[in-house]
């Protein structure tokens, strides 16, 4: 998405909101928020011990998918803008297959020096290497904007990764922990492997959606098949020839990347019109427009309501009346309602067939995963989608959203801000013991959070603003 006369500002938006309350909800203080500040099957319901048995899900859970939603969403961008191009479909492979090899050797690069793992309790050797890891990612994830030969570039690069392949080598861990290909980031990780095989069936599938869609009840085939230990769906799932990267378990992700895919392409669509074919405003359009935000928000916190209770009839009810509601405001002829309906289209079949899955399995959950998580959450993405075109695209409420689009443009670096560069300062400024005082009730707790996440946002800013963006 580098062309800015189709910036997707409202697609940067939604995954800035990710990326962010992403590094929030790991931010706020342990043990003293109401549930539905944590991940559902953590919170006070099992004293804050992992307990899949319990049901439900938190905004907390919806932040992961919502940025593998993203992530499939630029697809059409990225991937798409090179096609068009005249990239040949082999080159465009390789580059994400060189992408996705990347993305695993950052997610084991960051997890080998945050801070508590290289010393307990942590100090100030533990603070500086998590910086200076932190500025060696530069060279080696961002394109230096000096003119130089290409060969010295590389030079660079590869220079970069050497060094820290020596850090992760000669650090001395915690706990008598060495270094280990395995141990890895597995946010980080699980992004990788969407990073080659969605990149892998969506350069497969360019111009051919139905396709695209039907690749997903073959996987779902082998993960039913699974159960049977005797099926060569369970030999599959559990082949591995890079077991430290790639698992067929991850593949479930492509539930929520694949249809983020067809996301992409409705906005790619519809800014395309936008920036060739300008249509006079439609004065029903806009007075519709604030009814339609209330309304693809509020379906969202209903759902997590709803769901987190467990109040299912009623959840059931009210996301069909909602939807009702959306559906007739939608009718009106304009430049922007024709694109929000076919995410409204795709966004109301995901969630009533999420809601129609809940009991399968249990009940919904975020992990383990189930089917009902991957295309609810995956609903509610085309839902925010919505919501972030008419923040972003029709009102343009820049206060608010500005921050994260700068934020969506530099996930690599608004993710790792917090452990790696606000924590270690702050550390080292000796004002870290000052935020353990804000451990002691649920107000100071997520004021906590909010500190945190603020002072990463404002790191994401600076470098995004300096151009210093960080690719793989």
């Amino acid at each position: 998405m580098n062309n800015n006369s189709t910036r997707a500002s409202s697609l940067d938006a939604l995954r800035g909101y990710a990326i962010l309350t992403m590094v929030l909800s790991g931010s706020v203080a342990w043990g003293v928020l109401p549930g539905w500040m944590y991940h559902a099957q953590v919170g006070p319901r099992s004293n804050f011990v992992f307990d899949g048995s319990i049901y439900g899900i938190t905004w907390v859970d919806l932040v992961f998918p919502f940025f593998l939603f993203a992530m499939g969403a630029a697809f059409p961008f990225s991937i798409g803008n090179k096609y068009r191009k005249g990239s040949s479909r082999w080159k465009i492979i390789y580059d994400s297959l060189l992408r996705g090899f990347r993305l695993t050797f950052f997610a084991i690069f960051i997890q080998h020096i945050y801070p508590w793992v290289v010393s307990s309790p942590q100090d100030v050797r533990s603070w500086l290497i998590a910086l200076g890891g932190f500025a060696l990612m530069f060279p080696m994830f961002m394109r230096i904007p000096f003119k130089m030969p290409e060969y010295v570039r590389m030079l660079i690069k590869v220079l970069a990764y050497a060094t820290g392949v020596f850090m992760l080598l000669n650090i001395n861990y915690a706990d008598g922990r060495t270094f280990s290909l395995g141990y890895s980031n597995i946010i980080i990780l699980v992004l990788a492997n969407m990073a080659i095989f969605g990149s892998l069936i969506y350069t497969l599938t360019i111009n051919k959606p139905w396709i695209r869609i039907a690749i997903l009840p073959f996987i779902m085939a082998v993960f039913l098949g699974n159960e049977n230990a005797e099926s060569w769906n369970h030999s599959l799932m559990a082949f591995s020839p890079l077991p430290w990267m790639y698992k067929f378990s991850y593949l479930k992700y492509l539930f929520i990347v694949i249809p983020g895919s067809i996301a992409g392409e409705y906005l790619h669509e519809w800014l395309h019109y936008k920036n060739t074919m300008p249509v006079n405003d439609n004065k029903d359009e806009r007075k519709r427009m604030p009814w339609i935000l209330l309304l693809t928000i509020g379906l969202i916190v209903f759902n997590l309501y709803g769901l987190y209770m467990r109040y299912l009839l009623l959840n059931l009810a009210g996301t069909i009346a909602i939807l009702c509601i959306l559906y007739i405001l939608l009718q009106v002829e304009g430049k922007n309602t024709s694109y929000w309906y076919k995410l409204f289209r795709a966004g109301t079949y995901l969630i009533l067939l999420g809601l129609a899955f809940e009991a399968y399995e249990g009940g919904i959950r975020k992990d383990p995963s189930t089917y009902s998580y991957y295309f609810l959450a995956s609903g509610l993405a085309f839902m925010a989608m919505i919501a972030f075109s008419i923040m972003c695209d029709i009102y343009s409420w820049s206060r608010l959203t500005r921050p994260l689009e700068y934020a969506g443009q530099n996930p690599m670096i608004a993710y790792v801000s917090t452990q790696l560069v606000v924590l270690p300062l702050l550390n080292l400024a000796g004002l870290g013991t000052y935020l353990s005082y804000l451990d002691q009730n649920a107000w100071l707790g997520f004021l906590r959070g909010v500190i945190v996440t603020t002072l990463a946002l404002l790191i994401t800013i600076l470098f995004t603003k300096l151009k210093c963006f960080w690719r793989t």
